[in-house]
Order: C-alpha cells, then sequence, then structure tokens
C-alpha cells in the first residue's frame, strides 16, 4: 500500500471517530435523546440523497440539451 492510500485511510479513520464523538457528546453533555439524533440523521441522509438526486437530473437535462443543440448544427 503506498504512503498516499495510507494517509487517505488514517484521514478517513480519523474523521469517522471525530464525527462519533461529536454525537457522543450531544448525546451525553447536551443530554440530547438518541432518538432525535437518529431523525437528524434521517433527515441529512435524505438531503443528501435528494442534492445528488437534483445535480444528476440536472447534469442529465444539460447533457439532452448538449446533444440537441449539436445535432442541430449538423
Amino acid at each position: 500500500m503506498s504512503k498516499t492510500n495510507r494517509r487517505y485511510i488514517r484521514t478517513v479513520i480519523l474523521a469517522v471517530l471525530a464525527m462519533s464523538s461529536l454525537i457522543w457528546v450531544a448525546i451525553e453533555q447536551f443530554e440530547i435523546p438518541a432518538a432525535d439524533m437518529l431523525i437528524l440523521f434521517c433527515a441529512t441522509v435524505i438531503g443528501a440523497a435528494a442534492i445528488i438526486a437534483f445535480a444528476a437530473l440536472a447534469v442529465t437535462v444539460l447533457n439532452m440539451v448538449r446533444k440537441l443543440n449539436k445535432q442541430k448544427r449538423d
């Protein structure tokens, strides 16, 4: 495994651990119920999926318009 791959994997692992500790702090220190954190997590996943779907749709429409314009010129 190259040095770059090891560094990337280490960064990803540290990021996941940092986010996990933030969730733990939110639950323990601020007394946010775990059920509420699960609801927030699900909302975040749905929001991210919606943004990705919208971007994919926009790229598809732009590619179709580009193809139509190219066919029109020929």
